[in-house]
C-alpha cells in the first residue's frame, strides 16, 4: 500500500484554500450549462435560435468551457488524490494542463454527439434537405466558446512547458521571457492551430447558424457525429503521459479509435451523399452532379485531411502492432549469438 501524501503547516493551509475554489469551479460549469440549457427550452423543434439567445449561449460556453478545465487542474494539483497520480506517474505542470485539456476536448466531442443524434434522429426522418432541429444552432454557439477556449488552454499548456517541469515542490528551469513574448512566441510556434481554431469557432459557426440558410440539418448533425472519435484520441494521447504506450489498453483503444474515425470522419461522407441520392430519387453519381459547388468544395475540404490522418493513424497501429514481434526476434537473435 502506497504511503499517503501528507501536507503540514503554512502549505497545507494554501492547498485547502485552492482546494475550496473546486466547488466554485464545479457549481460555475453546471450553473452555465444548465442556464445555456433553459435559453432554448420554450423553443419548438424547427425555431431558429435569435441573435439574443445565441449570445447568451455563447457567454455560457465561454463560462463553462475554461471552469470545467480549472476544476480538472485543481482535482489533480490541489487533492490528495490527485497529488498521488501525480506522484506515481511523475507528472509535470505541463502533463496536467494537457490532460485536463483532453477531458475537456471529450465532454465537448460528447456533446456534440448528442447534438448529432438529435439532429440526425429529428431531421434526417424527415424533409433530409430543409427539416432542421434548434439544438443544431444552439450547440453552433455554444461550440464556438469552446475554440476561443482551446487556444487559452493551448497556451496555459505551452507557458507551463518552457516556465518549468516539476510539481513537487521545486521548479526545474525557468526562462524570463515577458509574457508577451511568451504571447508572441507561442502564435509563431502554434500559427496553423490557432488559424484553423478561429477559422472554426467562426466561419464554421456562421455556416452552421447562417450561411446555410437553414438547409441540410441532417448533413450537419453527420458532420457533429465527427467529433465520436475524439474521446479515444484524447484517451490515446492521455495513456501516452502516463506512461501506458505499451499496454493492451492502449493498443485496444487505438483500434476502436481508428473504426470510429474511419466511420465517422469518412465513411460518412459517401453515406450522406446516399441518402441525399435516395431523397431526390437519383443515383449516387447523379446526386454528386446536382450538388452546388461551394458543398462539394466543404466536402473536400473536410475530407481531404480526415483521409490523410486515417493513413497516420494506420501507420502508427501497425508500428505498434509490430512492435512486440520485432523485439521478439531481436530478442531470439541476442540469445542465440
Amino acid at each position: 500500500m502506497k504511503p499517503k501524501l501528507h501536507f503540514s503547516g503554512p502549505f497545507y493551509k494554501k492547498e485547502q484554500k485552492k482546494t475550496s475554489y473546486l466547488v466554485s469551479y464545479v457549481l460555475l460549469s453546471i450553473v452555465s450549462l444548465i442556464f445555456s440549457i433553459l435559453t432554448v427550452s420554450d423553443l419548438q423543434w424547427e425555431e431558429h435560435v435569435s441573435i439574443r439567445r445565441g449570445i447568451t449561449i455563447f457567454f455560457s460556453g465561454l463560462v463553462f468551457f475554461p471552469f470545467l478545465y480549472l476544476a480538472l487542474n485543481n482535482i489533480f494539483l490541489h487533492t490528495n488524490s490527485g497529488r498521488k497520480i501525480i506522484k506515481t506517474y511523475k507528472l509535470s505542470y505541463s502533463d496536467i494542463y494537457d490532460i485536463s485539456n483532453k477531458n475537456v476536448s471529450a465532454v465537448q466531442a460528447l456533446f456534440c454527439c448528442i447534438t448529432g443524434l438529435t439532429a440526425v434522429c429529428y431531421s434526417c426522418n424527415r424533409n433530409v434537405l430543409k427539416t432542421s432541429h434548434y439544438i443544431s444552432e444552439a450547440y453552433a454557439w455554444f461550440g464556438a466558446a469552446y475554440f476561443f477556449y482551446d487556444i487559452w488552454s493551448m497556451y496555459k499548456i505551452y507557458t507551463a512547458k518552457i516556465i518549468g517541469t516539476q510539481i513537487n515542490g521545486d521548479v526545474c528551469r525557468t526562462k524570463t521571457l515577458s509574457r508577451f513574448s511568451r504571447v508572441i512566441t507561442f502564435l509563431k510556434k502554434n500559427f496553423l492551430m490557432v488559424g484553423h481554431h478561429i477559422f472554426i469557432g467562426c466561419f464554421g459557426f456562421l455556416v452552421i447558424t447562417y450561411l446555410r440558410g437553414g438547409l441540410g440539418d441532417c448533413f450537419f448533425g453527420f458532420v457533429y457525429l465527427m467529433e465520436a472519435s475524439t474521446p479515444f484520441v484524447c484517451l490515446r494521447g492521455i495513456l501516452s503521459k502516463v506512461g501506458l504506450k505499451n499496454s493492451p489498453l492502449y493498443v485496444a483503444n487505438g483500434l476502436v479509435m481508428l473504426t470510429v474515425f474511419f466511420i465517422c470522419r469518412i465513411a460518412m461522407f459517401p453515406y450522406v451523399i446516399f441518402m441525399y441520392s435516395l431523397s431526390i430519387k437519383v443515383d449516387f453519381i447523379s446526386a454528386v452532379y446536382t450538388l452546388p459547388r461551394g458543398c462539394l468544395t466543404s466536402i473536400a475540404i473536410l475530407l481531404l485531411p480526415q483521409i490523410y490522418w486515417f493513413y497516420l493513424m494506420v501507420k502508427g497501429a501497425i508500428k505498434v502492432l509490430s512492435g512486440p514481434i520485432v523485439n521478439n526476434n531481436n530478442m531470439q537473435n541476442l540469445k542465440s549469438k
